[in-house]
């Protein structure tokens, strides 16, 4: 089987294409395997990792542009999908499959004009406008969530959940915790913004350590960006403290703190709905209110379910008081606990590959 990926550049989009091809290796199915997007976002490293060819395709984001800008970008998408269509005619994938951003728009689109088999997932409740356009592009949709199924053509979308890591199915609570070195009984709290951090959770983090430390182990993963601040913040502190904070730009092992701690910081990007659920952790969830604010919905579909607790970022100074107010109350987090693990999807990505099976037969 010959299969392209593309998705756009944040984790959201890239993780769960790089899930469906950990689930096609480990159901043993031989697949070539390429993923096509642009060099300009960070997934040429992260793909190429994995042992994936890379095939650079130019894109650009067109929303909130000015006429100008507007112009360039739709140019560049256009120079995008000639490129593609080049690479795609070359490599004869028997399925692509797109997990949206703009990123994946100039590859789908080939895909259509060569008259490959499309399968596109929706990870995030609502669609951005790449998913949207791709919907008339694909043979077939997955999706995360049910609710999704209100933006998206029903007869041929198959709700499969979001994939995630193997690692968050690997370990239970006690092995996680003991791979890093906590107590059974410490209370850890875990603040990941994004791929990239997220500068307002990370400031109000910052202002919360002197009341969460002494009694809260904090893994706080900022991005590149805030990282140096958060080093020196910790290197302030007395030993005793700073061995309770535990900041990186970057955690390889966030699923185990994930499956480890007892409650999130987060960003409600796509990968939230896989995670959260995955590692069964509560959370209390900061939507931002770019590309859309459809993270306002992936947040709610949580809150809704139980799980987790939404936060505006103009709320942001209550964090300490909600942080503390939800480590303080063991019964709630066990009921969110145990709603976070009632909307895991432990065959999401498995679930996929049997949908990217099934048109690449046609």
């Amino acid at each position: 089987m010959r299969l392209a990926l593309t998705a756009g550049g944040t984790g959201g989009h890239i993780l769960p294409a790089l899930a469906v091809y950990d689930a096609l290796l480990a159901r043993g199915i031989h697949a070539d395997v390429r993923f096509f997007g642009p060099e300009d976002r960070g997934e040429r490293a992260r793909v190429e990792a994995k042992g994936i060819p890379f095939e650079p395709v130019p894109a650009a984001a067109v929303r909130g542009k000015g006429p100008l800008s507007l112009a360039k970008a739709m140019l560049r998408l256009a120079g995008g999908t000639l490129a593609a269509a080049r690479s795609l005619r070359a490599f004869r994938p028997d399925a692509v499959f797109s997990t949206g951003g703009y990123a994946s728009f100039p590859t789908s689109v080939a895909a259509r004009l060569l008259r490959r088999p499309l399968v596109v997932y929706l990870p995030d409740v609502s669609p951005g406008w790449a998913v949207r356009a791709e919907t008339r592009l694909a043979t077939r949709m997955a999706t995360t969530a049910e609710a999704a199924l209100a933006f998206l053509p029903a007869r041929k979308t198959v709700i499969t959940g979001y994939p995630v890591r193997a690692a968050f199915f690997e370990q239970d609570r006690s092995q996680a915790r003991a791979a890093l070195g906590l107590a059974s009984d410490a209370r850890v709290l875990v603040v990941a913004g994004a791929t990239q951090g997220a500068k307002a959770i990370n400031a109000a983090i910052f202002a919360a350590l002197p009341a969460l430390l002494p009694s809260v182990t904090v893994f706080h993963v900022t991005g590149p960006a805030d990282a140096p601040r958060a080093q020196d913040l910790r290197d302030a502190l007395e030993p005793a403290l700073a061995a309770r904070y535990q900041p990186a730009a970057f955690r390889e092992d966030l699923p185990t703190i994930m499956v480890a701690a007892d409650l999130a910081v987060m960003r409600a990007g796509a990968s939230v709905l896989g995670e959260l659920p995955a590692a069964k952790l509560p959370s209390i969830l900061v939507p931002g209110t770019f590309a859309g604010g459809h993270q306002r919905d992936n947040a709610r579909f949580l809150a809704d379910g139980g799980a987790a607790v939404v936060l505006e970022e103009a709320d942001l100074a209550g964090l300490t008081a909600l942080a503390e107010s939800l480590l303080s109350n063991p019964a709630r987090l066990a009921a969110m606990r145990d709603a976070a693990a009632a909307l895991a999807r432990p065959g999401a990505a498995s679930a996929i590959v049997d949908v990217l099976l099934e048109v690449a037969k046609r």
